[in-house]
């Protein structure tokens, strides 16, 4: 499967996504995060790995990507290898991905499309191509499942990118904008075909039955994380999250059965 991860800026993406990949790689699933927020800096810290050299640059990097398919086309734009050509072009595997793009730990791989390291360097359009095309062309055996974690809001949609997923995991905090969000991004799922879960996060005793009522109207809710100390502190020092969590599990479960 492939799944994209989403949800509003700070609702809890990244720990989700990398707390569902542990407990599949856990399961006996091999696993690819593909870090799609070029905003993101602490994904690969929570997974306990380094950050893998941005995936643009197999292509030249994003400059020289963007004048290519510019002024050639993206097919063209792929005759800086036949290898690279591939990923535009043919079907390919988690195992085709080159290993100097990713970094491993646990039956986990993280991959990053790329970031906005320096100001003025333009837009991120160039990686959000690139990783459409990649996400589309991905192929994946049973006991393979990639995780997209996307960046904050609904731009993804607009970019196609989920047209080629299997499913869309909304992150739900209990938050006014957060709730309303979720009806969006039903909407939207709905309207290419995708299912559509949720997970609940950060939730309190008070918020508990209001999120229920407004998110369960939109779509089944496949966990409910509860507000946690440890979970809080690990995001606050950026160290890996290595905990077992119930409600994870039970996604990990629903999401391979």
């Amino acid at each position: 499967m492939k799944i994209t991860v989403c949800g509003k800026g700070g609702c809890g993406k990244s720990t989700v996504t990398t707390l569902l990949a542990k407990e599949l790689a856990r399961m006996g699933k091999k696993v690819l995060v593909v870090d799609s927020d070029e905003s993101n800096f602490g994904l690969h810290r929570q997974l306990g790995v380094e950050l893998p050299r941005d995936f643009t640059e197999y292509f030249g990097g994003k400059d020289k990507a963007f004048k290519t398919m510019m002024t050639s086309g993206i097919l063209d734009a792929m005759k800086l290898s036949a290898f690279a050509r591939k990923f535009f072009s043919e079907d390919f595997t988690m195992a085709d991905i080159p290993e100097e793009y990713y970094s491993e730990k646990d039956g986990v791989k993280l991959m990053s499309s790329g970031k906005i390291h320096k100001a003025n360097e333009g837009c991120a359009c160039t990686m959000n191509s690139i990783l459409e095309q990649f996400v589309a062309h991905l192929t994946l055996a049973e006991d393979e499942i990639a995780l997209l974690d996307m960046e904050a809001g609904v731009e993804h949609f607009g970019r196609g990118t989920d047209n080629s997923v299997d499913g869309i995991l909304m992150i739900v905090d209990p938050s006014f904008e957060s709730l309303r969000l979720s009806v969006k991004i039903a909407d939207l799922s709905t309207s290419i075909g995708k299912p559509i879960w949720f997970c609940l996060n950060k939730v309190t005793e008070e918020a508990a039955q209001m999120m229920e009522e407004e998110v369960g109207k939109h779509g089944a809710i496949i966990g409910r994380m509860p507000l946690d100390h440890d979970l809080a502190l690990a995001g606050l020092t950026g160290t890996e999250l290595q905990m077992t969590i119930a409600p994870v599990r039970e996604m990990a479960q629903f999401l391979i059965h």
